[in-house]
């Protein structure tokens, strides 16, 4: 995962908030919204404890030079796991043109059980394996994001730090270990929602920058870039009294049909991809990562708070890997995935005028793999198709007024399975073999063919 996952989740943030006005238009209600009473304006306003469980997916670039000063080695190194800890923080509220405005500070720290130990190299030394692990990593970051009601949508940067362990192993030869802090920035977004009392729960996205470092070990030297990619949920107590006074909104409507448009970033999720070239084998990760962007259909049938739905997508990329260089620096790769689409299945609950949905279905696409040897350039188009699920937040969007209250903005997540595929190179000498996968942040913004009324806070 890169910077253009954490520039789509930014952008998703920057729609959320700005799609809020002082009176936000609002999906339409099946009561009259005259009859409910003046609601009081929500109140995060406080200090705030709370806990937290994730997945963290990393993508760390090593370039391995050997004494002649050539790079033998170029790969990703993509530690992937579970990650859990605690934040404490505090918000206040404040009124803006954009309506009751968020500001907070909040620090974190979170234990790790990202690693990846899989890569395993031919070099001009012999065979070499690479490990990486992040034992933990702790953030203090600032907030910033308009309230609606229960509910906040915000972005949040600042300083981020974690001890990174590297291994690299190679024949004959005594293991090369380091283990150190580094430290760096992050910077991200997120949703709030009060559930119930003092009680909020909070989805949130995280990249962290972890720096570049180079190591000498003998006449060799390893330099990497690390990157981490954060997915969250979590629970926060906030301290103080309840919101008693306030009076939520109705449920919005969200039955019929919608299109829409969006945008976002992606990268590969450990390609496990294996390959074959004379008496040399070597297993390594190939991470594709860049922008998408395309448009989508769907229709949502609704029963109280609760949301059924189908939706089609379509997206055009930019993603590629072109930094791999394997096989005694006999095999330089660049992997493209041109387009893919996906047909899915929605289950959705509405708090308020928010939606928040899990999705899974079916997922298709063109994978195009280019693999040049010395003696050779070779290049596979493929179509192929698996599986996708993930989840989302959709709510309304009006540009400060310009849009009308048909209009919704959404941040989502995807994960895509697009199954293995083995290709033959080099006049039949050499053989690929990859796993494609990728994990998809995007936002967008949907045109709701329904009756909408304006609703005020």
């Amino acid at each position: 995962m890169t910077r253009s996952i954490a520039r789509a989740a930014l952008l998703g943030s920057a729609l959320s908030i700005f799609g809020f006005s002082a009176q936000a238009a609002d999906l339409a209600v099946k009561a009259p919204y005259l009859k409910a009473p003046v609601a009081a304006i929500y109140d995060w306003t406080g200090f705030y404890i709370g806990a937290n469980v994730g997945v963290g997916l990393g993508r760390t670039l090593a370039n391995h030079s050997y004494p002649a000063g050539g790079t033998a080695n170029s790969t990703y190194l993509e530690p992937s796991g579970a990650i859990g800890g605690g934040q404490i923080g505090y918000n206040w509220q404040t009124n803006s043109i954009l309506g009751p405005l968020l500001l907070g500070v909040e620090a974190d720290i979170q234990g790790s059980g990202m690693s990846d130990d899989r890569t395993r190299l031919n070099s001009l030394t012999g065979p070499v394996g690479y490990s990486q692990k992040l034992d933990w990593f702790s953030t203090v970051r600032g907030r910033i994001g308009v309230v609606r009601g229960p509910v906040v949508s915000y972005f949040t940067g600042g300083f981020a730090a974690g001890n990174v362990k590297t291994t690299v192993t190679e024949t004959g030869l005594v293991p090369f270990n380091f283990s150190r802090t580094q430290s760096g920035w992050t910077i991200g977004s997120g949703v709030e929602a009060a559930l119930w009392g003092n009680w909020t729960g909070k989805i949130e996205y995280l990249y962290l920058d972890l720096g570049n470092r180079t190591d000498t070990f003998g006449a060799q030297s390893l330099r990497t870039e690390t990157r981490e990619n954060i997915f969250r949920a979590g629970l926060n107590y906030r301290f103080g009294g309840p919101n008693v006074n306030y009076v939520a909104t109705p449920v919005a409507n969200w039955s019929g049909l919608y299109l829409g448009g969006n945008f976002g970033g992606s990268s590969a999720a450990r390609k496990r991809t294996t390959a074959t070239l004379g008496a040399n084998t070597d297993t390594f990760n190939l991470a594709p990562d860049g922008w998408l962007g395309g448009g989508q259909i769907g229709y949502n049938f609704q029963a109280g708070s609760w949301v059924i739905g189908a939706e089609a997508d379509f997206q055009g990329t930019t993603l590629k890997d072109d930094h791999t260089t394997v096989l005694l620096t006999q095999a330089r790769y660049n992997e493209k995935m041109p387009w893919f689409g996906t047909v899915r299945g929605r289950v959705g609950y509405g708090l308020g005028s928010t939606l928040f949905y899990g999705t899974a279905g079916y997922a298709y696409g063109s994978v195009k793999t280019n693999i040049v040897t010395p003696t050779s350039n070779d290049t596979f188009t493929r179509n192929r198709s698996g599986w996708t699920a993930g989840g989302g937040i959709e709510t309304p969007f009006t540009l400060l007024g310009l849009l009308g209250p048909n209009w919704t903005s959404k941040t989502e997540y995807l994960y895509v399975d697009l199954g293995r595929s083995t290709d033959v190179f080099a006049g039949g000498t050499g053989v690929n073999t990859t796993r494609t996968s990728e994990h998809i942040l995007r936002t967008g913004i949907n045109y709701h063919f329904n009756q909408p009324v304006v609703a005020k806070y």
